[in-house]
């Protein structure tokens, strides 16, 4: 019975254990839930902080609602609230310029938003960057170390001359030697240009063919050095277009970190030929009241208020506004006709395809050649998708499907790689 009840006791213990661990795993997942799902749906209008965006500053917010419970409701279905004549939620309505706010009672659970409140009351204190901070925005790409091949080839053709000189004076010396012994006269020492010339007189045949394997060889070398200019991404020796930007905007932080969507900077991606680069009013829909960064403090964001104008002691544009100009990263020569939108929401290809994972880059360097030979790669590899639910090419997809049967239906079945698709 002791053993039995000394079993029983370890038993109850590794259960309370295995409970309480769970109990404090969840809590801090539930923080950082709160967290991610702040910056996902409210750090676009809302701050943690007293300075207002869209909406007001949430520092001390849980002394103003009338009740935890009220913040809930506020957040899970704002109109209904307002409809129904909540007296204070009337009230921040019309104090915000009766801006509306979204209603998140489709989009988030019950526990999400209660993860969120949690976070909102005990956000995590803001770092402050110590030291002198790293210039990461514009590093160039790493290069690695080794040995240089020009200096090796240089070196094999001094090395191969020293011994053909050196075999040259034992030739002449052992021929002197020879002549000496039968009673011939003593050879002169010939310069190694007229012996070149003397053996390419009685040679033709085999000089004729030494020049042409030479002259293929460098016209060959030519044809891919040419090939290889304007192409800034070499997957072999790992050479990228990394330019530095004037500012050091990290899409690590905003789009990995923070999870901010691709589109929102870029809205164009979807709907136009080109992804668009964003104006700097989109930068301080969220930078009015973000002034300090997690890496750089204050210094880069400091440039988006001189090229947006904002004064940010009295809080107004009041300034002359500076364009800010970034290097383009990614160029297609101007004979190629691209579109994003044709790729994106009708192809379906997700960013990362082209671009590289941008959500781990701390500035956006070229990963992709970006070449004609790639393109038609991956047209001949990449399925098309939406085969059965749309019905625009419903004729189409049938015959295709009938004239590849039991095949994948590829790009390049459809056209991909005709060249009027990209050069018209």
């Amino acid at each position: 019975m002791d053993t039995l009840f000394k079993k029983s006791k370890k038993q109850i213990f590794a259960i309370f254990s295995f409970l309480f661990l769970s109990l404090i795993l969840s809590t801090n997942t539930f923080a950082a839930d709160g967290e991610k799902i702040f910056k996902q749906n409210c750090a676009v209008c809302h701050t943690l902080g007293k300075n207002k965006l869209t909406g007001p500053g949430l520092e001390g917010i849980m002394t103003r609602v009338p009740s935890e419970k009220w913040l809930f409701d506020w957040i899970k279905n704002n109109k209904a609230m307002i409809a129904a004549g909540d007296a204070y939620a009337v009230k921040v309505f019309n104090d915000n310029n009766k801006a509306d706010m979204t209603v998140f009672a489709s989009t988030l659970s019950d526990e999400e938003i209660q993860a969120t409140i949690d976070y909102i009351k005990a956000p995590p204190a803001p770092t402050t960057p110590a030291g002198p901070v790293a210039q990461t925005s514009g590093e160039a790409a790493p290069q690695e170390e080794g040995i240089n091949p020009l200096a090796v080839l240089l070196g094999v053709i001094a090395f191969l001359i020293i011994i053909i000189a050196v075999l040259r004076g034992v030739r002449h010396s052992l021929t002197n030697l020879q002549n000496e012994k039968m009673g011939l006269p003593e050879e002169e020492a010939v310069g190694p240009w007229t012996e070149l010339k003397n053996w390419i007189y009685t040679h033709k045949r085999t000089t004729t063919v030494i020049i042409l394997i030479i002259t293929g060889g460098l016209l060959t070398s030519g044809w891919y050095a040419l090939k290889g200019i304007g192409v800034y991404a070499d997957p072999e020796t790992k050479a990228v277009y990394h330019p530095d930007q004037p500012i050091q905007f990290s899409h690590k932080i905003h789009a990995g970190d923070n999870a901010i969507n691709c589109q929102y900077c870029h809205s164009g991606v979807e709907k136009s030929k080109t992804a668009g680069i964003p104006s700097v009013n989109v930068c301080m829909n969220c930078h009015k009241g973000i002034s300090s960064g997690a890496t750089t403090g204050t210094k880069e964001i400091a440039k988006i208020y001189e090229a947006a104008g904002w004064d940010v002691e009295k809080g107004e544009y009041n300034k002359p506004q500076k364009p800010i100009k970034w290097i383009k990263v990614h160029n297609l020569q101007d004979f190629v006709f691209f579109s994003h939108q044709q790729h994106v929401t009708v192809g379906k290809q997700d960013c990362a395809n082209c671009h590289g994972d941008v959500k781990e880059m701390t500035t956006v360097k070229q990963v992709s050649p970006l070449t004609m030979g790639w393109c038609i790669d991956c047209h001949r590899k990449t399925e098309v998708p939406g085969m059965k639910d749309n019905p625009y090419y419903e004729s189409l997809h049938k015959r295709l499907a009938e004239k590849y049967k039991g095949e994948p239906i590829t790009v390049d079945k459809m056209g991909g790689i005709d060249c009027v698709r990209c050069h018209y």
